[in-house]
């Protein structure tokens, strides 16, 4: 499917700079930034914003990267679960977890704290938010107020990402197979991993 806002912007300076410092951050430009290139002051803004985003550190990533991820599945974000596992794989956070998010329920690879941050962001994420208070009240057993407001917005910033994305059209860019895990190398009928 092809993207439905142009990812062809004016390459005016904003752009450029933008641009740039995506492809040596991240190796390319990321396709939201280029969408958004088409409104100078939606760029800058975000900009700013995201580099806000970057500097909250009073969740642990484990738990802050799963509840983006939480809300980018229910979304329906490819290109942020995309970059999102990507992401997540920088942070330490094993790949056999991002790919279960879809399935947490199922899955005996979380943590409680890490299952409660997940329903909440599913919860949030519903159309309306179907946060209660007891839920509220559980991860409170597990996080402080200042977490608390942490997890909160960022689960808002990624359905503001997510929405925005998903109605962009944008796809993903191949991020996830970058932290792919190469298959183990064998030599012939001993079957030892080589190095």
């Amino acid at each position: 499917m092809a993207a439905r806002i142009s990812l062809e912007p004016r390459r005016t300076l904003l752009n450029r700079i933008g641009g740039w410092a995506t492809r040596r951050k991240f190796g390319e430009e990321l396709e939201p930034a280029r969408a958004m290139g088409h409104h100078t002051g939606v760029t800058l803004a975000y900009a700013v914003f995201e580099g806000q985003v970057m500097r909250w550190k009073a969740l642990p990533y484990r738990l802050k990267d799963l509840a983006v991820m939480a809300s980018a599945v229910r979304i329906g974000c490819s290109w942020c679960v995309d970059f999102g596992t990507w992401e997540s794989t920088t942070h330490g956070i094993p790949l056999e977890k991002l790919e279960a998010v879809p399935h947490w329920r199922d899955s005996d690879l979380f943590d409680e704290d890490e299952r409660l941050v997940m329903e909440y962001s599913e919860a949030m994420t519903a159309d309306p938010p179907e946060v209660t208070d007891e839920l509220t009240g559980r991860l409170r057993r597990h996080l402080d107020e200042k977490q608390l407001v942490e997890l909160t917005m960022i689960v808002a910033v990624e359905n503001l990402r997510s929405r925005f994305n998903a109605a962009a059209g944008l796809t993903g860019q191949g991020f996830k197979d970058r932290c792919e895990i190469p298959a183990a190398k064998t030599t012939g009928e001993t079957g030892r991993v080589r190095e």
